[in-house]
């Protein structure tokens, strides 16, 4: 790294930092209004027809036990680890995820806001010519 870098530098290449700020300023606003548009619900967890969530949290809560207990312990470890990815696993795979009805102009502004922004990331990390 050299010691006349500029605050004006982003991703290692010389300028750019506008782009960087406006790009990221207009990713954040079109990710929020996109993400406020989505209804997110979750339906029965069920297990041979049985509500089943009970029992899927039995291996985490015996592995964090067990760490309690012996914090060194590899069957503590690998029982918290696995029951917490197959509660994880089981949430993700009950969820329904709608995009709420809006407007064409509405969707339109919120694409545009998002994809631009990440566009104007994009092109700021490439290396500016020097201003004249």
């Amino acid at each position: 790294m050299s010691s006349d870098r500029r605050f004006t530098d982003v991703g290692g290449t010389p300028g750019g930092f506008g782009e960087f700020l406006l790009g990221f300023v207009m990713a954040c606003i079109g990710g929020y209004l996109v993400t406020n548009q989505v209804t997110v619900t979750g339906s029965f967890w069920s297990f041979f027809g049985a509500n089943s969530f009970g029992v899927t949290l039995i291996p985490m809560l015996l592995g964090v036990g067990l760490l309690f207990y012996d914090a060194k312990s590899k069957i503590g470890w690998l029982l918290t680890v696995a029951g917490a990815l197959f509660i994880l696993g089981g949430i993700l795979a009950n969820m329904h995820i709608y995009f709420r009805p809006t407007s064409l102009f509405q969707t339109i502004v919120m694409l545009v806001l998002l994809v631009g922004g990440l566009g104007l990331i994009a092109k700021s990390l490439k290396p500016h010519s020097a201003k004249r």
